[in-house]
C-alpha cells in the first residue's frame, strides 16, 4: 500500500482507512515536511513521507505487528520501527497534534475502575519465593 492509491479515495474511504481526514493528513504532512526540512543527512529513506505518515496512521489503527506492517511496505521490521518513532516525535513536537492531558472531569463521567496494562518481567529466585511465584513452569516474575 502505498499513498499514491490512497490519495485517489473519495474522502469516506480515506477516512475509514487512516481514521482521519485527507486535510488533517495533508496537515500532518506539511508539519513533517517542515521538520524534516531541518535535518538532511544521512541515507535518504526508501519510503516517501508520504507513505510513512500513511504506515504509522496504519500501525495505530490497525494494531499490527511491525512484522506485518513491515511486509506490507517492503521493508525491515526494525526499519519500520525506526520510522514510526521519527513520525511520532516529530508529531509530538510540533505541538499541533495532541491528546488531553486531564481526565475529563464532571458529573456525567463516571469512573469506577481503571485498568493498567502490565507485563511479567523474569527475575531472579527470590528468597522468599511465595510473593513472586508466577505460577509458569521455571519462573519468578514480578509486575510491572
Amino acid at each position: 500500500m502505498n499513498y499514491s492509491k490512497v490519495k485517489t479515495l473519495p474522502s469516506q474511504h480515506f477516512k475509514r482507512l487512516v481514521e482521519i481526514k485527507p486535510s488533517t493528513f495533508a496537515e500532518r504532512l506539511e508539519v513533517l515536511r517542515v521538520a524534516q526540512s531541518d535535518s538532511r543527512r544521512g541515507r535518504p529513506s526508501i519510503l516517501l513521507l508520504e507513505d510513512q505518515l500513511l504506515m504509522t496512521l496504519s500501525y495505530w489503527r490497525e494494531h499490527r505487528t511491525l512484522f506485518h506492517v513491515a511486509m506490507t511496505y517492503g521493508i525491515h521490521e526494525s526499519r519500520a520501527s525506526r520510522i514510526i518513532q521519527k513520525i511520532e516525535n516529530l508529531l509530538i513536537k510540533s505541538d499541533k497534534f495532541h491528546l488531553p492531558k486531564k481526565l475529563p472531569k464532571g458529573e456525567g463521567v463516571d469512573w469506577e475502575v481503571i485498568v493498567i496494562d502490565a507485563t511479567e518481567m523474569t527475575i531472579e529466585r527470590p528468597k522468599k519465593q511465595k510473593n513472586y511465584y508466577s505460577g509458569k513452569k521455571k519462573r519468578h516474575t514480578i509486575k510491572a
